[in-house]
């Protein structure tokens, strides 16, 4: 683990065991209080990889070496311990504490799958569930693994779709929403898209307990290259999902949609500009629940757009350069991009030229 220089209240959020020893519990408490931070893979210049976790502020607290490309991180509130997986088709996660006190753990993927990137943890953080991929059969699973016994892989149940990406918690903390895009590819093929003319993507909901169906989704034949991907959900419970299109260039579909569980898909009207914009790539998907917002980003199309939770009407567009990772930050989102740059919700911008930030950033609130 890499450790850059931090000032005082910095320091205070990312120190490790041995500083917190010496604290008494409710310092150490207000200490962690202070203010929320960030968590989010990257590249480094050199060709390195790594997570980090970021300050309110956007500065660097600290560093976790990976052995290739991360994606996506999930955190466990309970024992204050973040996953950050693998970039498909990789086999590793790792699993970290966000404030350094203890070593990292990694977790290889078993044979005969990978991981998509994604996962969460249940609500006690007694288990860990990731998308996976039985690539021999081109069936997408959910791995499940025992966060009490160092992340052993225990089980797994069908996502009834394949090509799994994101997956969430829903509701009464039972129901996974899980995003299957749709799109075949095997390891021995690299990230190559296998099916692209007979895809289906779909959005079920999936009883993480028994692992049986409770509902799936199919977008209309006529959309059947639209991959759906990356999901939120919105103060309502309203899943929130952004898709990657697969046609023809020069098509224009709707990008953005919500589902609610016991009705259809809605796919949201945009305008042409804004829709054009995104070039048919939305990279990542970030409810704000407490600002009533969402936002979704396009490092294809270098824009980020802001939603009206409520009407699905656009409220708010902003171009940057390769942005993708987003996050809710305030009454608005705390943004990374493919340049280094970390714009907060508040507008203020710091730079990390040695870092590519990857595609996707976690919020660990303060209460944890």
């Amino acid at each position: 683990m890499r450790t850059s220089l931090i000032d005082r209240r910095d320091f205070l959020r990312a120190a490790g065991a041995s500083f917190a020893a010496v604290m008494a519990p409710r310092a150490w408490a207000d200490a962690l209080a202070v203010d929320a931070v960030f968590a989010t893979a990257f590249v480094k210049r050199d060709g390195s990889f790594g997570a980090a976790v970021l300050s309110e502020a956007g500065k660097i607290l600290h560093t976790v070496d990976l052995p290739d490309r991360g994606h996506d991180v999930t955190f466990d509130p309970v024992s204050n311990r973040s996953v950050v997986f693998a970039r498909q088709p990789g086999t590793f996660a790792v699993v970290f504490d966000h404030a350094g006190r203890e070593p990292p753990l990694t977790i290889a993927s078993i044979a005969g799958r990978h991981f998509f990137g994604h996962g969460v943890f249940s609500p006690d953080g007694a288990l860990l569930y990731a998308t996976e991929n039985d690539f021999d059969n081109a069936a997408g699973v959910v791995g499940i693994y025992d966060a009490r016994a160092k992340f052993s892989r225990i089980g797994e149940f069908p996502t009834y779709g394949m090509g799994p990406h994101e997956l969430l918690l829903i509701g009464d903390g039972r129901t996974l929403a899980i995003a299957n895009g749709g799109i075949e590819t095997h390891p021995d093929f690299g990230r190559a898209e296998l099916n692209v003319a007979t895809m289906k993507p779909s959005y079920t909901l999936v009883d993480r307990i028994a692992g049986g169906l409770i509902e799936k989704h199919e977008l209309p034949p006529a959309m059947h290259q639209l991959s759906i991907r990356h999901m939120d959900r919105d103060q309502a419970g309203t899943v929130w999902f952004g898709c990657q299109y697969r046609g023809p260039a020069t098509d224009r579909p709707a990008l953005v949609g919500r589902a609610v569980p016991g009705k259809d898909l809605e796919l949201l009207e945009m305008p042409q500009d804004v829709l054009s914009g995104f070039r048919n790539y939305i990279g990542s998907v970030a409810a704000n629940p407490a600002a009533g917002t969402v936002a979704v980003t396009s490092p294809q199309g270098n824009s980020l757009a802001v939603l009206d939770a409520a009407s699905g009407r656009i409220v708010a567009t902003k171009s940057l350069v390769e942005v993708c990772g987003l996050a809710p930050d305030g009454a608005g989102f705390m943004a990374t991009t493919g340049g280094g740059a970390i714009v907060g919700g508040a507008g203020a911008s710091r730079s990390e030229p040695d870092y590519v930030w990857d595609n996707h950033m976690l919020r660990i609130a303060a209460a944890a």
